[in-house]
C-alpha cells in the first residue's frame, strides 16, 4: 500500500507494499540471491547422498547376487568395490563436498559397470 506520508512540499515518502516489505527483511531472499544459492546448495548435498546410497545398495545387492552364481571372483568384488566408493560419496555428500561426490559416484558407478564387463 503506498500514500504520502507527508504534506510539504518535497518530495513524497511512501511506504513499501508487502512484497517489497517481505524481501527487505530477508524472510524471501536478499538482494544477491544468497538464499537461493542455500537452497541449491541444500538440494546439492540431499541428492548427492540420497543417489550415493541408492548404488550403495544397488551395488550391495549386485554383489550378492553375483557371488551366488557361477562367476569369476572378479565380477562380486568389482560390485563391491564400487558400491564402496558410491558409501564414501554419499558421506562426502552429506558433508557439502558435493563436486567431489558426484566424481567418485562416477567412478564408483564405472568400477561397477567394469565388473559387469567381466561377467
Amino acid at each position: 500500500m503506498s500514500g504520502r506520508t507527508n504534506s510539504g512540499p518535497g518530495p513524497a515518502i511512501t511506504e513499501p507494499d508487502d512484497a517489497q516489505q517481505t524481501a527487505a527483511d530477508g524472510a524471501e531472499e536478499t538482494e544477491d540471491g544468497t538464499q537461493e544459492h542455500v537452497e541449491d546448495a541444500r538440494r546439492a548435498r540431499w541428492t548427492a547422498t540420497g543417489t550415493g546410497a541408492l548404488l550403495t545398495l544397488a551395488g550391495l545387492a549386485a554383489a550378492l547376487l553375483r557371488s551366488t552364481r557361477s562367476a569369476p571372483a572378479l565380477v562380486p568384488a568389482a560390485y563391491a568395490l564400487g558400491a564402496a566408493v558410491c558409501a564414501l560419496a554419499a558421506a562426502l555428500g552429506a558433508r557439502g563436498r558435493t563436486r567431489r561426490a558426484l566424481w567418485l559416484l562416477i567412478a564408483g558407478t564405472m568400477v561397477m559397470a567394469l565388473g559387469d564387463q567381466f561377467d
